[in-house]
Order: structure tokens, then sequence, then C-alpha cells
């Protein structure tokens, strides 16, 4: 598999980056992200993996653009508004990269198709708000091998965690807090969501390459208010109901 000259010169800065380099990079050519969600973390995520060009893209999200969407999801345009999710994200995508193929699925995923949504990904990013469609993710990456990279964000501060088999994300949470925060609830920092999507590309392409140590049962927590960070790690919960 070699690059064209377009290629050589798009991806020169990680050519010479002696953890990527030719191989690295010709994986994640070969490499297919799964994004569930092309929201607040989804969006800014698409945008840094397509941009580092991960072979495929496949954007799950069964959402409209709305004008509250655009003070942090910036794969989208005033000229979005009304359009599915899916198909105006992979519109831009291209257009930053012709060279990747966009996979949309105009669908929310359930625990009764996540198996069937992320088939044939290497790894899948979960940046939803829902915790149930959190679980569905989560047990269909563990049933499948996948790792799963998830990204979570609210008011001033976010979370990443990656998850490669046990400790699941299951383990971190047991279930869903009965009174669940939404950034519609609560608000939340249009610039936080670019700093943990760019962070979930970060860990998703740190797994094809290979490079560094990803967050593999740890989690990364980021007080942008504070301008802190602190990572804690993830212990397996022997009772886990998907893992365990």
């Amino acid at each position: 598999m070699t690059f064209s000259d377009d290629e050589i010169e798009r991806y020169a800065r990680h050519l010479v980056l002696a953890e990527v380099g030719g191989p690295g990079q010709q994986r994640l050519r070969a490499a297919r992200v799964g994004l569930i969600g092309l929201g607040g973390v989804g969006a800014p995520a698409a945008l840094y993996l397509a941009a580092a060009g991960i072979g495929a893209l496949r954007l799950i999200d069964d959402d409209a653009v709305a004008l509250s969407n655009l003070q942090r999801q910036i794969a989208f345009d005033a000229s979005d508004l009304g359009r599915p999710k899916v198909e105006a994200g992979a519109e831009t995508l291209t257009a930053l990269n012709p060279h990747v193929r966009i996979e949309p699925i105009a669908e929310r995923l359930t625990g009764a198709d996540a198996a069937r949504l992320i088939e044939g990904c290497d790894v899948v990013i979960d940046g939803t708000d829902d915790f149930g469609t959190r679980f569905a993710v989560n047990a269909a990456c563990v049933a499948a091998r996948i790792p799963l990279v998830s990204g979570a964000l609210g008011r001033w501060s976010g979370q990443v965690g990656v998850f490669t088999g046990r400790p699941c994300y299951r383990c971190l949470v047991p279930a869903a807090p009965p009174e669940a925060e939404t950034c519609a609830r609560v608000g939340v920092i249009g610039a936080l969501a670019g700093v943990v999507g760019s962070m979930a590309a970060l860990e998703a392409i740190k797994l094809v390459t290979g490079a560094g140590a990803a967050l593999a049962g740890r989690l990364l927590i980021y007080d942008g208010l504070a301008g802190t960070a602190r990572t804690v790690t993830v212990a397996a919960d022997p009772g886990c109901p998907v893992c365990a």
C-alpha cells in the first residue's frame, strides 16, 4: 500500500514522527473508526480523525443540526440547520480530506442493533450523553473486543477514558445516575467540547498506531475552569454484568 504524492504532503508531519512514520500512517489508512454521536465530542473528534487520514469514519447519529449546536459542534455551520448531522458532517469531512471514506448512518443506536452498527470497526468513540446508549455501546464493544474511547463533558469539565475489555465502562458507571446531567440541562462552555473531542481523537489514533500509552483502564478528568487535569485508575468490578 503506497501513498500518493498528495498523501505524502498531507501527512508529512505524521511521517516524520518516530512514533507514527510510514507504518503508523498505513495503519491509520487501513482503520475504521465508529463515532457514536456527532455532537460536542464527536464533531471535533471526527474532524481530527479525518485530518489524520483514518481510512473510514462511520458516523452514527439520528439527530438533525439545531442552532444551539453551533456553539460547540464545529463540523456544522448555519447553512446546515435542519439537515441530518451525519449528512452535513459527511460533506464537511469529505471536503477536509477526500481520501477518507465516510459511512453516514442516520440511526439511533440501541442495545438491539449496537453490534450491527459497530461491526467492522477497529475503534469506537462514544460521545453521547445518554446512559442507555453508553451502556449499549460498551456491551457491544466488550462482546466484539473493540476498544472503546468514551468522552463526556458538562459545564466546565470533561473526561476521556479508554476501555479495552476489562475494566469496561460499566465498571466505572454501574447504573445510570437518577438525575443524569446533560449539556442542555446544566450548560457547557463551547471550547471544552473541542478539548475533549480532540483528546478522544488522540486516544483513537494512539490505539490504531500503537504509539505511546493509551488511557486503557484509566480516566483523564479535565477541569477547564481551574486549568487542571488528573488521571485516575478505573478498577474492574467483580460483579460487573458486562465484563466480569
